[in-house]
């Protein structure tokens, strides 16, 4: 496992990691990796959103134009940022975001939702363009955010334990078939064999069949924006904490657990344009991915760390075809077997974790009790303002370890 190493806060001016040929980046085990990442990120995620559409009573075509914003411009930043960078950095949109908004948009009307997405995107670019996010990002004790990680992460694996006890066949079989190959023919893709022998399964006991959601192939209706305070207090507000303080931070952690230098202003930067774009669109904001990063950037997408950028152009390919057709694709996308997504998530994440607790809580470090606090909180459901756990780990995580005096300079 790769030794941490700092972020590049000097985005502007940071050099891919490799000049290797593009088509070397395709290979068996990339190309299975951005599979399983893109399957993660339409499947569950999508449905969150369309519960959010409903619960603020948007058209079809609203809700349309919601998914093509988020996915396209989603696939747009994965594609851009691998080919630019070189490395397997991710975009989506912020899960836990769209989930709040089940509740906020009942009460707030979606012109209003609309405008305080784009103002959103406006404060999250304006702290990528003063630097500010990669001066924080180096001042971070790195065993607190490495803990974050791991507490934000192990969920993966839980929910893969639980996928298992749920469809013992099925995502049994497919957790089993990933050791096996891991053992045996190491040369094979796992996470592939895996999803195969699931949904091999999966047909012939007839549970592959498509969702019935009250989506249809209809065109995107856009809406204009308008601007409120209690829209920003209750969207603009917990979207940027979420944006930076969990997916933007997710991925850095995840990127500096393999051994890249993420360019954390850069990232945060097509976050916020992401965002605003977004938007414009209808959709609550597009940007860099914690998860998507973490499934793509990890030992399953290959032994060369060089060509795993290959996994994140696979994603965002997949992502921007999911957001052009949505109409047509969340029935059948939602056809997959929940249990076996889960489990083929949680078993590509295993690198990841094991690297970000190793380091989070390795012999003779520091911030150790710190690093702790971040993993318990991390991994709790706890919720303050409408922001998830992982930013209030990192924040409890820095203040303990202050009080403490663990920090270190």
């Amino acid at each position: 496992m790769s030794s941490p190493v700092a972020p590049d806060a000097n985005a502007s001016h940071a050099e891919p990691v490799t000049k290797t040929p593009l088509r070397h980046a395709f290979n068996s085990k990339s190309i299975s990796a951005g599979v399983v990442a893109a399957l993660f990120g339409c499947t569950g995620p999508a449905l969150v959103i369309i519960n959010a559409a409903e619960a603020g009573g948007l058209t079809n075509g609203q809700t349309v134009a919601w998914l093509f914003a988020v996915y396209v411009l989603g696939g747009l930043i994965s594609l851009f940022m691998a080919l630019r960078y070189r490395q397997p950095i991710c975009g989506a949109y912020t899960i836990p975001g769209a989930a709040i908004l089940v509740g906020s948009l009942s009460v707030i009307p979606f012109s209003e939702a609309i405008g305080a997405f784009i103002i959103s995107g406006l404060l999250v670019l304006i702290l990528g363009v003063t630097g500010l996010i990669g001066r924080l990002m180096r001042w971070l004790p790195m065993p607190i955010v490495m803990a974050m990680i791991a507490g934000a992460l192990i969920r993966f694996a839980t929910g893969a334990v639980d996928s298992v006890v749920t469809a013992p066949i099925i995502a049994g079989a497919a957790a089993l078939s990933f050791f096996l190959v891991t053992r045996f023919a190491k040369s094979v893709p796992p996470v592939l064999v895996a999803g195969v022998v699931g949904l091999v399964l999966a047909f012939a006991m007839g549970q592959l069949q498509p969702a019935d959601v009250n989506i249809g192939f209809v065109m995107p209706a856009f809406t204009l924006p308008s601007f409120s305070l209690d829209a920003f207090l209750a969207i603009t507000i917990p979207l940027t904490a979420l944006v930076i303080g969990a997916e933007n931070a997710q991925a850095t952690g995840v990127l500096i657990t393999e051994g890249y230098r993420p360019p954390v202003n850069a990232m945060t930067v097509i976050s916020g344009i992401g965002g605003m774009l977004a938007g414009l669109l209808g959709g609550h904001n597009a940007n860099i991915a914690g998860p998507m990063t973490a499934i793509c950037s990890s030992e399953q997408a290959g032994e060369d760390r060089n060509l795993r950028y290959g996994a994140a152009l696979v994603n965002g390919a997949l992502f921007a075809l999911f957001g052009l057709f949505a109409g047509l694709a969340v029935p059948f996308i939602l056809a997959f077997p929940k249990a076996l997504i889960v489990v083929i998530a949680g078993l590509a994440m295993l690198g990841v974790l094991l690297g970000a607790l190793q380091q989070a809580f390795q012999k003779g470090g520091y911030c150790q009790i710190g690093a702790f606090i971040a993993l318990a909180v991390a991994m709790s459901q706890f919720s303050f303002m409408g922001i998830s756990s992982p930013f209030w780990a990192l924040l409890f995580g820095v203040l303990v370890s202050g009080l403490l005096g663990e920090i270190k300079r």
